[in-house]
């Protein structure tokens, strides 16, 4: 970050209040959304384990589709954060709209996609004979909660921008009751099976997009903003978007190749990733929390032209990532004994998997400042140089991780790689906010 004079105890209290206030409500939306897949595969379960086994197929696909468009909630909060600051309330809610037209506009195109191609996709990720029926089943129903979900994406991208991260909470508290209270009626009490879980889901799914709506809808009434759709609109959105789905799916290929290098390894070492991969994602929620907030806070200090305000909260943020970052890393550290009985009883895959935490554990700090700056970036809008760092962070993080297999180490090494990708992460984002590039003001970026 660039050099800025030392911010007053006032200010940093200021600071702090509002990072809290945003953080700690988008932590708790973040931590209610897995339980939807905890909840189908609790009551799944007990129909058998070719059910079972099909959901976990189904729900990995649906999982994938979603998660690449996680960009219409990140785009989103920056644009509508900076109207906000800039005191533009109905065009920050407009270009909101945008948003989420463009998210009912993606998900028709995937439903198109999906319904017809269902049995190859379920062939594809090798479910067996008697799992492939179920989980066609599953994610040809499922697939009509997409356009939902990713309306939910940009509706809650919306709200944050507008500062608001507890309707977020709200909902997906809501949302996750009616998931489960549906799941056991349709499936026990209608005795629909494994199409009653998908069904649950997809109305609770639509019961949150249509919570968001009324929310967004009376915003837009009350400002005067249009509800209709607008082209140009919906293509601005799709340009601000488009650098964010680089950013995505390099990430998102950088997790395969992790778990494609653990499978080569045996059986006992993609075990123990699985259980640690699961681990680093909880632990990402809580570091995510805070980017989320920096999202929203950065989007409006910029959108107010104020540079110095975005600054002295971007430093006080990172300061917080590195605080969390610790506190986790010492839990994961003090917990390792204890956490993995929860997974295995096997000794092979606790053996495998206790030094690999310990490399997780020290990975945290780092890892607290990656996401804040990557929340702080995307708040400001900054989605083509997130696209080149990550692609570099892949094209560094690949051959390293290739070669762990051929010179030994497991998955402690393995891990270390993922580390050393987290490492490259943190250089390129500081760099970027050491030169102050980012810092580009006004209502548009």
């Amino acid at each position: 970050m660039t050099q800025a004079p030392a911010t007053s105890r006032a200010t940093r209290r200021q600071h702090d209040r509002e990072i809290v206030s945003l953080a700690v409500p988008a932590f708790g939306a973040l931590v209610a959304e897995p339980l939807f897949v905890l909840a189908d595969s609790a009551i799944v379960g007990h129909l058998g384990t070719a059910q079972l086994a099909g959901l976990g197929i189904a729900a990995a696909l649906l999982s994938t589709a979603v998660s690449v468009f996680v960009f219409l909630a990140y785009a989103t909060t920056a644009a509508v954060a900076r109207r906000v600051g800039a005191g533009e309330t109905q065009a920050a809610i407009r270009q909101g709209m945008d948003g989420i037209w463009l998210a009912l506009l993606l998900g028709a195109g995937v439903i198109t996609l999906v319904l017809p191609t269902a049995p190859f996709l379920v062939e594809l990720f090798g479910a067996s004979d008697t799992a492939a029926p179920y989980a066609t089943t599953y994610l040809r129903i499922s697939a009509l909660g997409i356009p939902a979900m990713l309306v939910v994406l940009a509706a809650t991208g919306v709200l944050r921008g507008l500062q608001d991260t507890r309707t977020p909470l709200y909902v997906a508290v809501a949302g996750f009751l009616a998931n489960a209270v549906l799941n056991a009626a349709l499936v026990y009490g209608a005795d629909l099976g494994i199409a009653g879980s998908a069904w649950g889901t997809v109305i609770a799914q639509w019961g949150m997009a249509a919570a968001y709506l009324v929310v967004v809808v009376r915003g837009a009434r009350r400002y005067g903003a249009s509800l209709r759709p607008d082209a140009a609109g919906i293509r601005a959105s799709a340009q601000a978007g488009a650098p964010l789905l680089v950013r995505t799916l390099s990430l998102r290929a950088i997790l395969m190749i992790a778990t494609a290098v653990a499978a080569r390894l045996g059986d006992a070492d993609i075990a123990a990733h699985q259980i640690i991969l699961s681990l680093w994602s909880l632990l990402a929620f809580a570091l995510d929390a805070i980017a989320i907030a920096g999202q929203a806070i950065i989007g409006r200090y910029l959108g107010a032209d104020d540079t110095q305000g975005a600054r002295d909260v971007c430093r006080r943020m990172v300061q917080w990532g590195i605080t969390a970052g610790v506190v986790l890393g010492a839990l994961v550290i003090v917990s390792r004994p204890a956490f993995l009985p929860l997974f295995t009883g096997d000794a092979a895959v606790k053996d495998a998997a206790l030094p690999a935490l310990l490399v997780v554990a020290l990975c945290q700090p780092v890892c607290g400042v990656v996401f804040v700056l990557d929340g702080v970036l995307m708040g400001a809008g900054d989605g083509p140089y997130l696209a080149w760092a990550m692609l570099a962070t892949l094209a560094v993080f690949t051959p390293v991780a290739l070669l762990v297999p051929l010179v030994g180490g497991g998955l402690t090494a393995l891990w270390a790689a993922m580390t050393l990708m987290m490492t490259v992460r943190m250089v390129t984002l500081w760099v970027r906010t050491r030169s102050g590039r980012w810092l580009v003001t006004g209502a548009t970026r």
